[in-house]
């Protein structure tokens, strides 16, 4: 029996490992030193230390630490950070290849902008994966941002007496890259806040402090390795907050010009209603003297047709009468439509009024009108 359950495990062991999927590795050692290889996840995350669930990847923004390991997920960056040596797992995307050749084996050595390249190596590889990302949001907003305001300028035109269709589908897609660009700048501060909040955590992302001796003496004099790892993440959630403010100013911008497009469109509607209003007063006082046509028109026998006279006085008593009710109507219309005029200011008020509290005052409208019309003016 126990020799049946040993050769089944085998088997199943030796099953597993032919079907587990072979991640495309790309290494960079301290030197920026590249080598690539071909390994079986189970080989893998044997050689590391680690857990078969710690090489899933199953979030798409994730900063964890495993038995003296980094492990790193930057949406389709892979990442694990050991303290002397960087792994970049399933390498072959379209998306990374510039960055990968170029430029991270030379920030890795040092060689680039880093500020953390007098730390030990897991603070550059670290630094270099946070600065991907962020340049990748921002290159996402620096795209967006122009479309927006080209669209939002076309839309919000006062003279348009319609919305071009084809703008507003392009803002459309606009605002959904826009709210997925939120989205993912939400999960990039949420997950280094939530190292932030854990001086345990930010202790363990200090990979070289615990397996170095000398680094440890170094931090234990005067470098405190903890608290740099603590500024360079809080340089990096500090540059997201800022483009999420921008993000945000963008989609309120968004917001403002709807209100504007509207108030736009009502106001032609306005227009064309107090139009077809006026046309159906002038028809009504048409019809209403028409009358007079109307029973001349009849057969009937008087002694008025016979008197050539009578055509041109009926219909300039017709015509003219219309006019005087039309114009009638539209005095009555223009006095009920027109905005009430505001209240009169006493002159004696004024007067008695400080120059100190007249100014503070003017201050204060000359800001909640610059408030209330800021959107207005920058879409304008």
């Amino acid at each position: 029996g126990d020799f049946y359950q040993h050769a089944a495990t085998e088997a199943s062991q030796a099953t597993l490992a032919s079907v587990s999927p072979v991640f495309a590795v790309m290494k960079l050692d301290k030197e920026g030193n590249t080598t690539y290889f071909e390994k079986k996840k189970t080989e893998l995350y044997q050689e590391l230390g680690l857990q078969a669930r710690d090489l899933r990847f199953q979030h798409l923004m994730s900063i964890a630490t495993r038995n003296n390991r980094i492990i790193m997920r930057m949406e389709f960056l892979k990442a694990v950070i050991t303290p002397e040596f960087l792994l970049i797992l399933d390498y072959r995307n379209l998306n990374l290849e510039h960055w990968l050749f170029n430029e991270l084996a030379s920030q890795l050595a040092g060689e680039g902008q880093l500020v953390t390249y007098s730390l030990p190596f897991e603070f550059r590889a670290i630094e270099a994966i946070l600065q991907y990302r962020i340049s990748k949001l921002q290159g996402r907003l620096n795209t967006l941002q122009p479309q927006i305001l080209e669209t939002l300028e076309a839309l919000v035109d006062p003279k348009l007496l319609s919305v071009d269709r084809s703008k507003l589908h392009i803002l459309l897609q606009n605002g959904k890259s826009l709210s997925e660009l939120e989205t993912d700048l939400k999960v990039f501060k949420e997950t280094i806040l939530e190292i932030l909040d854990e001086e345990e955590l930010i202790e363990e992302l200090c990979l070289s402090k615990w397996t170095d001796p000398q680094v440890f003496e170094e931090s234990t004099s005067g470098i405190d390795h903890a608290e740099e790892m603590e500024l360079l993440l809080e340089n990096y959630y500090r540059q997201a907050e800022d483009l999420a403010n921008e993000a945000r100013e963008l989609r309120v911008l968004i917001d403002d010009s709807e209100s504007i497009i509207f108030i736009n469109l009502d106001s032609h509607r306005n227009v064309m209603m107090r139009l077809n209003l006026q046309l159906t007063m002038g028809t009504f006082s048409l019809s209403l003297f028409g009358l007079i046509g109307v029973a001349f028109g009849m057969n009937l026998e008087s002694s008025l047709e016979e008197d050539p006279r009578i055509f041109w006085l009926v219909t300039g008593i017709m015509f003219l009468g219309s006019g005087l009710i039309w114009r009638r109507l539209l005095s009555f219309l223009g006095r009920h439509l027109e905005p009430p005029l505001p209240p009169h200011v006493p002159a004696v008020l004024k007067k008695s009024q400080p120059a100190a509290t007249r100014a503070e005052i003017k201050n204060n409208l000359k800001v909640e009108t610059f408030g209330l019309s800021r959107s207005t003016l920058t879409n304008q």
